[in-house]
């Protein structure tokens, strides 16, 4: 998975490739705590994301706490249909901001 990421002032915008799964989301989790110093508005561009897994929803459940823990916040943006489709089935679309 490639993973992109673009810095405004305290927005960070990460835009990932590929599948986010459980080969990929351990190092994406470790790439954003690295860069989550200062930003106050997580972006999650998914329109790279082809594919989610249950470790990929932890992940954006996880980035998701620690953005309100920070009275911070995070959205996801570009998802896929097929992406929409996980996050309606799991109950995300209720808990985190999602705009397509």
């Amino acid at each position: 998975m490639n993973i992109e990421f673009q810095k405004n002032d305290t927005t960070l915008t990460v835009l990932p490739e590929g599948h986010v799964d459980s080969n990929s989301a351990p190092r994406l989790e470790a790439e954003l705590n690295a860069r989550l110093d200062g930003i106050t508005s997580l972006i999650l561009d998914f329109a790279g994301v082809d594919y989610i897994s249950s470790a990929g929803l932890r992940v954006v459940l996880a980035m998701d706490q620690l953005m309100v823990s920070r009275a911070g916040s995070m959205k996801i943006m570009h998802a896929n249909e097929y992406v929409m489709h996980i996050f309606d089935m799991t109950g995300f679309l209720d808990i985190i901001n999602v705009e397509t």
